[in-house]
């Protein structure tokens, strides 16, 4: 059995959807199809989930939503008509997203997840009635039903342990099985939604529950590549990587696939392929959880902008106890989240995110290091992009780093941190934002571009 997923760009359209049911039938061990919310069409339109989000904002200011509302139910019918669906389908959807945003608001996180979750929910449901019209067996799987019970956690929901068992059931139902991406229940019956972007979740979970030989993921490109496309022209197609190695690059920028995606599946050992919905021949990117080191030291580039150093330097920190403690939990106290923390003997840098915090906090912040952590300098850098270079074979070459430095060097990029993880299968280094595409580039030719002799 065959776990599939399909993202909103290979479900925007009814031609779309055309291809997405040859894609199934082609292959009898594709079982469960994981659908997300209606994507983009054209570079200029926008998300089915966005229009959700926009309409429920609109709703919880208590403002006029029909024309919101009209413009998601309009997404919907341009694929109904476009495959004859029969008009029912959107007056079903009509009635759900007016029962949704009459809702009860009491709790606004909480009514907005209910909104967000529609988008996949109408699509499933949608997207099943295509596949009956076509002559297969096919049904809409509620994941209430189903048993994917997840934590109370607004748009961060997590999948609980006993969802796993329930779900293993849906291995003896008949036909297709159309499941909605993006959300569960929790125990309580509430929906709550994965982090956006979550259907890659949801499909790696029913992997794990219905021990599927393989997690197919459905996008837009022909496999995940060394570099982002839009950085380095036609750079190296990726044939096969680890799941350790699709993590790190995941979560320093690479957006083929959710960073979260990839754990359900890995616990059960169940190998992920990558694969294009415009091209379904090409062979892809296969995530494994061994490979054969082939390709050199390093194999991904990834990085990503909005970043901050908050740097502390004290004298003799390193004799402190409890000094990263109670840093740490000053931050916490600001309900902020941090990515990395490189240190040494007298100094620390905390990096996060910087969305998170406007000048005020950033002043309270530096306020409170000062007076209760007694330090000696406090400074916050701001538009910094992070860049992670990443190979499974950087364990077993000596090198790698004085390579990259080197790189970076000879394009006169200033490397503000670097930070190496313990597993030694990934190395960041810090840069201002505006050297960020060049110091990318940089490292691409480094590990990449053959030397001419």
């Amino acid at each position: 059995m065959k776990v599939v997923k399909f993202g909103g760009s290979s479900l925007a359209s009814g031609a779309q959807l055309k291809k997405v049911f040859n894609i199934v039938v082609s292959d009898p061990e594709r079982k469960v199809v994981v659908v997300s919310a209606p994507g983009k069409r054209f570079a200029e339109d926008i998300k089915v989930t966005d229009l959700l989000i926009e309409c429920a904002e609109k709703s919880l200011k208590n403002e006029k939503t029909d024309q919101a509302l009209e413009a998601v139910i309009a997404r919907y019918q341009d694929i109904t008509e476009e495959l004859s669906l029969p008009r029912e389908i959107i007056q079903e959807i009509r009635l759900d997203l007016t029962e949704r945003l009459n809702g009860d608001k009491s709790k606004p996180d909480r009514y907005m997840d209910r909104m967000k979750a529609s988008g996949e929910d109408n699509h499933a449901k949608l997207v099943a009635a295509f596949f009956r019209k076509m002559g297969v067996e096919a049904h809409y799987i509620d994941p209430k039903e189903a048993g994917l019970i997840v934590s109370d956690e607004p748009g961060n929901a997590q999948v609980l342990p006993e969802a796993y068992e329930s779900l293993s059931s849906l291995r003896w139902h008949s036909g297709i099985l159309v499941f909605p991406g993006f959300f569960g229940y929790s125990k309580a019956g509430d929906v709550y939604t994965f982090s956006r972007s979550g259907s890659d979740i949801t499909g790696s979970i029913l992997a794990n529950a219905l021990k599927a030989e393989l997690y197919e993921n459905f996008t837009d490109v022909d496999a995940v590549y060394s570099v982002n496309p839009s950085i380095v022209e036609k750079p190296k197609e990726i044939k096969e990587i680890t799941y350790r190695e699709m993590r790190e690059l995941s979560y320093a920028g690479f957006s083929v696939l959710h960073d979260e995606a990839l754990v359900p599946a890995f616990r059960a050992g169940i190998p992920v392929q990558i694969k294009n919905t415009n091209n379904p021949t090409a062979q892809g990117t296969k995530i494994v959880a061994e490979r054969n080191n082939t390709n050199g030291p390093v194999i991904g580039i990834a990085s990503d902008k909005g970043f901050c150093s908050i740097y502390v330097s004290k004298y003799l920190m390193n004799r402190e106890i409890g000094f990263g403690r109670k840093l740490l939990g000053i931050l916490e106290d600001f309900g902020l989240s941090y990515e990395h923390t490189p240190s040494g003997i007298d100094d620390i840098s905390v990096i996060l995110r910087e969305n998170q915090f406007d000048k005020e906090m950033e002043e309270q912040i530096i306020d409170r290091i000062k007076t209760e952590l007694h330090a000696d300098q406090v400074l916050i850098q701001h538009k910094l992009a992070l860049i992670m270079v990443v190979g499974e074979g950087m364990r077993h070459n000596i090198g790698t780093m004085a390579r990259a430095s080197k790189a970076l060097a000879k394009v006169n990029v200033n490397i503000e941190m670097i930070n190496q993880g313990s597993s030694e299968v990934s190395m960041m280094f810090g840069v201002k934002e505006i050297d960020e595409k060049k110091a990318v580039q940089a490292l691409y030719n480094e590990f990449f571009v053959p030397v001419m002799v």
